[in-house]
């Protein structure tokens, strides 16, 4: 079978070819400027690879928040996205219009999760979280093999959380005076720093600040989701260094209340994304394959 794969970002759009092995054959990058603009180079992209070989499904993981229930009136539509031009766009349908193959729909980081649960390191588990921390903060989440979307799906980069003292006044989200992601996102880094992150390497005082936060977070998932494994992807997590004091802060803050053999190993436990940031459009080619075999 070939699969289109369809990673919609906040500020790029993935597009790819690929097969039920997880193989990518080719991808590129747009911009994501407007629909008006954008969409029109996803479409165009998705008949040339059509003129070259029959493709049998496509498969969407959209930024959100994003309608993913099949029943709903607005199924596929962007919905109060921060991306004004985007708000209430129906990036389903668009594609509907142009391609009348199956198409699967998930979030962004539900399909990173899936990626990872299918072609990657968690693949044999059943309950899984993925988070991307990057120029916003999500989770995708699997329980019992199935990801989680319930009266929406997961915003998980929003929960709230405790600043650190002194730290109050450097929370960029605009719905939230201390959320994850206002407070640990890479745009609340460079705020705060005066840099982007990759350009903080050697400043200690910035990963005890970044794991502090993030260690609060993955506790809470921990004791609400129960995940057997938490992967971390997205561009602030290739600093490295913050793995090893993410594990050692969670550690300490759960102070010892869950023994589980996953808890007593933590380096198996808190794990680097897997897939060379290939999660997400791997996790599309799924999403692809499961919406054929729906339709068969």
């Amino acid at each position: 079978m070939r699969y289109g794969a369809l990673e919609a970002g906040g500020t790029k759009m993935v597009c790819a070819i690929g097969d039920e092995t997880g193989r990518i054959y080719e991808q590129i990058s747009i911009p994501t400027t407007t629909p008006e603009e954008t969409m029109p180079k996803i479409i165009e992209y998705f008949k040339m690879k059509e003129q070259e070989g029959h493709i049998d499904a496509i498969g969407v993981a959209a930024f959100g928040p994003v309608d993913v229930k099949p029943e709903s009136p607005t199924y596929g539509s962007i919905l109060d996205t921060p991306k004004l031009p985007w708000r209430n766009f129906s990036i389903l349908n668009a594609l509907k219009e142009s391609f009348p193959i199956p198409i699967g729909l998930d979030t962004d980081v539900n399909g990173s999760c899936l990626g990872e649960m299918t072609y990657g390191s968690a693949k044999g588990l059943d309950s899984v979280m993925y988070i991307t921390i990057g120029t916003g903060i999500g989770a995708g989440i699997a329980i019992g093999g199935k990801l989680v979307h319930g009266m929406l799906h997961p915003e998980a980069g929003h929960i709230l959380v405790a600043p650190v003292a002194g730290d109050e006044k450097h929370c960029i989200c605009p719905y939230h005076k201390n959320c994850l992601e206002g407070l640990a996102a890479g745009p609340s880094i460079e705020k705060r720093w005066g840099e982007k992150a990759a350009n903080l390497v050697n400043r200690t005082e910035v990963w005890e600040l970044e794991s502090e936060y993030l260690a609060e977070a993955i506790v809470n998932f921990i004791l609400t989701v129960s995940p057997q494994r938490i992967i971390l992807g997205g561009g602030v997590m290739h600093q490295e260094q913050l793995f090893s004091l993410i594990r050692r802060k969670v550690v300490e803050k759960m102070n010892g209340y869950i023994r589980t053999p996953e808890m007593e190993d933590m380096d198996c436990y808190i794990v680097p994304a897997s897939l060379h940031d290939d999660q997400g459009i791997m996790g599309c080619i799924r999403l692809a394959e499961l919406a054929l075999q729906q339709e068969t």
